[in-house]
């Protein structure tokens, strides 16, 4: 029987033990752990209740794989594994500290932080399995505990192992806290735990959520064998840190150092094109993506979808819709925002008439903004007031402010300017940010409404004074009235406050360079 479970074949293992004529403990344990091992957990706790009333007294092995299953079946309740651990004190096997681990992560994988912190801290013996089980909960349920976890460990001599690097440097990654990840980047290095890779991947997921891209290189060098998450992270975050070029490079070396990419990678890589609005690169992407076949999902196809949007291919983009064999609600709002964005606002609503009423998909708010800027695009005026005025009853979504901003734009490029002013102090909300107001100040300028553009202005002020795109929408408005003791006032207000406005940027391609 041991034999047969080794080797996986649980099914005539269990013939075998059927067929035996007595049972003893090892029996019933290596067909407990057998079933746990070949992901079969309710099987085994199915087991281990035929043992209980077999009278057979289960050891500490028992218990350690019961506990396991307890921990992966998610159709058991925890009651089950409390039980469990309810014989163990009956026993006598409290004090095992494997059993204890056991149950700590049984505890942590039903969300039950609280109770399983009880337990650690009722705990007379901890060895390092114990520590990474409450730090793994942290990591899960109470991150920004997790710097006060590490510290007690360091302070109690805890010796951190690989995991113990890998779980802290993910939470402080979280946390974006360089501060002790730094600390604990030193600690690992005289650990000698710097070129295992599980710690590399947290070392510069640490670096890169901080926004050190140059530390985030240097750690990912130092990683003695790079699989395909160190280097999809890497591209990820180079494309997080504004630096899609780079997250380009890296996919290329990833590609020569022979790597397979999988759907995540595939993602970046066309987020990266997408970003640089490179219908080349992200067409070489494509090739991969075709070549993994089935492997890839709906979220490479949105990704896709996304990087011909931007790059201002919608014919290229229309032909990977039709050939999705999933589609979501974000690959519908992506095909209304590309067309949208491309000067084609017909064929936006077009595509949202067929998600609604011919495939009967439900669109979420932000499907909705992009319908009401396809109707702003597009001038649709009656068609964007009429989808605005039953979002509620249609749909099933409230308005929120960036509706409300849309249809302001919407009237005001109509010149309907007192109209978009009625309707933002009727918003059954306070807004937020000044997008609303700032909205009407830009309609204001194109139609030369001074008046309500100071009005505007003030309202946007007493939300955010410090926002620099008021004040430039204001000075632009007073200088197209050739007011120009109000600009030069309006500007030596913003230099006072040294109030800075955020520089646009776009790319330009040139014989390949950037």
């Amino acid at each position: 029987m041991n034999a047969y479970v080794k080797c996986g074949d649980i099914s005539d293992g269990h013939q075998v033990f059927d067929e035996m004529p007595e049972k003893n403990v090892v029996s019933w344990t290596v067909l407990i752990a057998g079933f746990v091992q070949k992901n079969f957990p309710t099987e085994a706790v199915s087991l281990f209740s035929d043992m209980h009333k077999s009278s057979i007294i289960p050891n500490e092995y028992t218990f350690v794989s019961t506990l396991h299953a307890c921990s992966f079946a998610e159709s058991l309740e925890l009651i089950c594994a409390l039980q469990v651990y309810g014989l163990i004190i009956k026993l006598g096997f409290e004090s095992n500290v494997y059993l204890v681990n056991a149950f700590l992560t049984g505890l942590i994988r039903h969300g039950k932080l609280d109770e399983a912190i009880r337990l650690f801290e009722g705990c007379l013996y901890k060895d390092i399995v114990s520590w990474n089980a409450i730090l793994d909960g942290y990591l899960k349920f109470k991150c920004e505990d997790i710097p006060r976890l590490w510290q007690r460990m360091i302070r109690e001599g805890v010796k951190p192992d690989e995991f113990t690097f890998a779980t802290a440097l993910t939470g402080f990654a979280e946390l974006s806290n360089l501060e002790i990840g730094l600390q604990v980047h030193s600690l690992m290095v005289k650990s000698g735990h710097a070129i295992e890779r599980c710690v590399g991947n947290a070392l510069v997921d640490m670096y890169l959520k901080n926004r050190k891209l140059d530390e985030g290189f240097r750690a990912f060098d130092e990683i003695s064998t790079k699989d395909v998450c160190s280097w999809t992270q890497m591209a990820a975050g180079c494309l997080n840190c504004g630096e899609p070029i780079v997250a380009l490079k890296v996919f290329d070396e990833m590609s020569r150092a022979g790597i397979k990419p999988n759907k995540f990678t595939l993602a970046t890589g066309l987020n990266a094109c997408a970003s640089l609005a490179s219908l080349d690169e992200g067409q070489k992407v494509q090739v991969f993506a075709i070549k993994l076949g089935d492997e890839i999902d709906v979220c490479v196809d949105n990704a896709l979808l996304d990087m011909y949007a931007k790059c201002g291919c919608m014919e290229g983009a229309l032909r990977v819709f039709r050939s999705m064999k999933e589609r979501t609600v974000v690959s519908w709002t992506t095909m209304i925002m590309g067309y949208a964005q491309n000067g084609l606002s017909e064929n936006a609503l077009e595509i949202f008439e067929e998600m609604t009423r011919v495939e009967g998909e439900k669109p979420n708010h932000i499907t909705l903004i992009c319908v009401l800027y396809a109707c702003s695009q597009g001038g649709f005026i009656d068609r964007g007031l009429e989808y605005f005025s039953c979002m509620g009853s249609d749909y099933g979504v409230v308005p929120q402010e960036d509706h409300y901003a849309c249809v302001v734009n919407l009237l005001g490029r109509a010149g309907r300017i007192k109209e978009a002013e009625e309707l933002i102090l009727k918003m059954p909300f306070r807004a937020k940010s000044g997008v609303v107001w700032q909205t009407l100040l830009g309609a204001c300028r194109a139609h030369g409404d001074v008046g309500t553009a100071k009005n505007a202005a003030r309202r946007a002020f007493e939300i955010d004074e410090s926002d620099a795109s008021t004040y430039v929408l204001l000075s632009n408005t007073f200088a197209d009235s050739e007011n120009w003791s109000c600009v030069g006032k309006l500007r030596e207000w913003i230099e006072n406050r040294d109030i800075k406005k955020m520089p646009g940027s776009s790319w330009l391609e040139i014989n390949d360079d950037r």
